[in-house]
């Protein structure tokens, strides 16, 4: 068995081959540091210079507006082009706002060991986090996400709602840039160095190229046969469902999904940033009806996935032919709200592996997917063993320039990634557990299925005897698991 899984690590930077060309404009915002605008003119020279197209103005056919605000101070909400673009230029779709926040490194230090110390504490004080422009709330949401993504995501959750933007280019620098953290809805913040191995201003570019070359997913298809209550309330995974969610609750896989609202007050939020952000989803095969049962999309309304109702849950039966979201059934008599955003990336991966048969003993007539159940959370794995836990790699470009939730890129990068994966290949490979890491985003875990074992079971008894360690790391892009005491642990390059 291989001692070493080593990502990326003396390898080229490989970029995507489906990057599109794309139009950006920039439209300045309150104030411009002169750094700021040295670091601005590089950028736009450099998508320039890489075929892009800069714009005078914003437009229908605009992909990016780049703009700016102050660290520190929050940003009028009549100032935020997120909130008013649409009003101000007459554009009619919803180009990605990213904002430019410059901070020196002194103060961006200082930011850091304050949260650091603040962040210590069992139980979180709100006038450690009363920072202007913040909701009375905030306090909640800063501390709960800086206790799972550490003093940086702290800092981005802050940065990220007094800029009134979700994708914020955070330059830290003084006479000079140093860096450009990149933050988005997820959590987010790899770093572009100005002295690191990547040309600057180009990394800069094709990370932010990459965000926008992609699509969500989540234009699920409505299926005209609904699920009788009779048959639904005769099936079992409902139930094991709910038992999984209390089981992951009580290993606090799933932290608080952040809610807009409580972290900073706007009149309304469009439909360029989304009311809530949900801290994953799980689903698991249904072969009375031929379907896999998930989670619903925490973006409908507040969802606790620790504990779950029967109006919590997804009915999702394949995928859409133009792969603009998934196929989704109803049933009736349950509220019947649409699918996590990754609904898409948990079913399309079984059409790159094998169906099986199940011995006599499940009494199961129909050919099932190898994969029985999947979870998806925004955290990462610091060891695994190897003896009954595969990890499969993405393809390189995921790891130079990662993709976000709910997209096609990411749906595909997940089902070429589990696609390798042999344990899943061969239902007779004796690791019932396969999972990858999404770099700035979480892991994707899939579970065999074992005779005796609920859904959900094999992966949950591994959380709980040591065979998966979860922890809050998630990497930011290479990272390797090296062979250390019988288990694969992670190393970050």
């Amino acid at each position: 068995m291989t001692q070493l899984n080593k990502i990326g690590l003396e390898k080229k930077v490989q970029v995507h081959s489906w990057l599109k060309q794309i139009n950006i404009c920039f439209i300045p915002g309150p104030e411009i540091t002169p750094l700021s605008e040295e670091v601005i003119d590089n950028i736009l020279d450099q998508f320039s210079r890489s075929g892009h197209k800069v714009q005078e103005s914003p437009d229908d056919n605009t992909d990016i507006i780049l703009t700016t605000s102050k660290f520190g101070e929050p940003l009028p909400w009549r100032e935020a082009i997120a909130l008013v673009g649409r009003m101000r230029f007459n554009y009619r779709h919803s180009p990605t706002i990213f904002t430019l926040v410059h901070v020196g490194e002194d103060e961006f230090n200082q930011k850091i060991e304050y949260f650091d110390k603040v962040l210590e504490k069992e139980q979180p004080d709100q006038k450690d986090f009363d920072f202007p422009g913040l909701a009375p709330s905030a306090y909640k949401v800063l501390y709960e996400q800086g206790r799972r993504g550490g003093s940086i995501l702290s800092l981005e959750r802050l940065v990220q709602a007094q800029a009134k933007s979700i994708r914020v280019l955070l330059l830290v620098g003084n006479g000079q840039p140093g860096t450009i953290y990149h933050f988005d809805l997820v959590g987010a913040n790899p770093p572009s160095h100005a002295e690191g191995s990547k040309p600057f201003y180009e990394d800069i570019v094709l990370r932010m190229v990459t965000s926008v070359s992609t699509h969500e997913i989540t234009q699920h298809q409505v299926e005209d046969e609904i699920i009788p209550r009779s048959v639904w309330e005769k099936l079992d995974t409902p139930e094991a469902m709910r038992v999984a969610a209390q089981k992951f609750g009580e290993s606090n896989f799933f932290t608080e999904m952040v809610i807009i609202d409580t972290l900073v007050k706007v009149p309304a939020v469009t439909d360029a940033i989304a009311s809530q952000y949900s801290e994953g989803c799980f689903a698991t095969w249904e072969p009375e009806i031929n379907a896999l049962i998930t989670t619903i999309t925490g973006s409908a309304r507040p969802v606790n996935k620790s504990s779950l109702s029967d109006d919590d849950l997804a009915i999702i039966t394949g995928v859409r032919e133009e792969r603009q979201g998934a196929l989704v059934r109803h049933a009736e008599g349950k509220r019947n709200d649409p699918p996590s955003s990754e609904a898409v990336e948990l079913i399309d991966m079984d059409n790159a592996l094998p169906f099986i048969k199940l011995p006599s003993e499940w009494n199961i007539e129909s050919k099932v997917p190898v994969a029985r159940s999947k979870l998806h959370g925004h955290r990462g794995i610091a060891s695994y063993n190897p003896d009954l836990v595969e990890f499969v790699e993405l393809d390189a470009p995921f790891y130079d320039y990662p993709v976000t939730c709910a997209t096609e890129a990411q749906a595909s990068g997940i089902k070429q990634a589990f696609s390798r994966s042999e344990a899943l290949q061969n239902p007779d490979d004796p690791r019932q557990v396969v999972f990858t890491v999404l770099p700035t985003h979480g892991i994707v875990i899939v579970e065999k299925w074992v005779s005796g074992k609920t859904p959900f079971q094999t992966i949950w008894e591994f959380f709980q005897d040591g065979h998966i360690v979860i922890d809050n790391i998630i990497p930011q892009g290479f990272h390797e698991y090296q062979f250390q005491a019988g288990q694969m642990v992670l190393k970050l390059e």
